[in-house]
């Protein structure tokens, strides 16, 4: 199939980033697709499903991410010095899963990587086995915290109860 180099009566201007349009399309009454929002026969989706403000707006691995952040930053505000630099990352699984459960181990819910060679240390948490641990979202929020200062106290070397005061005090 051969292009034409130019259509007589026929011409397109595209839109800018903001949905100001630049130009005028042909045949659609100068509005360009994305600011008609419905195909051409009046169907197709009218706007948002659901809007940004309300809860069910993030994904669960979103909302765990957020988790992770805030336990991150709460031990921040207290170590402060200590912990500049420290990586924070959220995977799925752990590395050689299948290995563990074959072998009859039980699932690391995170890890810690030293630095070195201009890398910083990294803590890691696994978003699936953690979610597995709890049953509800106030106790997924209290595993994933105890989790983040399990491995932060690994780093440092120091016993988890001295680095957060309420380490594991909600359980009971």
């Amino acid at each position: 199939m051969q292009s034409q180099p130019h259509i007589p009566g026929f011409t397109i201007r595209w839109t800018d980033a903001d949905g100001d349009q630049a130009g005028e399309h042909a045949g659609t009454g100068g509005r360009s697709f994305r600011r008609r929002r419905r195909n051409r026969h009046g169907r197709g989706l009218r706007g948002e499903l659901m809007l940004a403000n309300l809860p069910g707006f993030r994904t669960r691995s979103e909302r765990f991410d957020d988790m992770v952040l805030d336990s991150a930053e709460r031990l921040q505000d207290m170590w402060g010095k200590q912990l500049d630099g420290v990586l924070f990352a959220v995977d799925e699984i752990p590395p050689d899963l299948e290995q563990l459960v074959a072998t009859g181990g039980t699932a690391p819910m995170g890890s810690y990587t030293p630095g070195g060679r201009g890398e910083a240390p990294m803590i890691t948490i696994y978003r699936r086995v953690v979610v597995q641990g709890a049953s509800t979202r106030e106790e997924l929020q209290d595993l994933v915290h105890d989790v983040v200062v399990e491995y932060t106290a690994e780093m440092l070397g120091v016993p988890p109860e001295t680095l957060d005061p309420v380490y594991r005090r909600r359980y009971q």
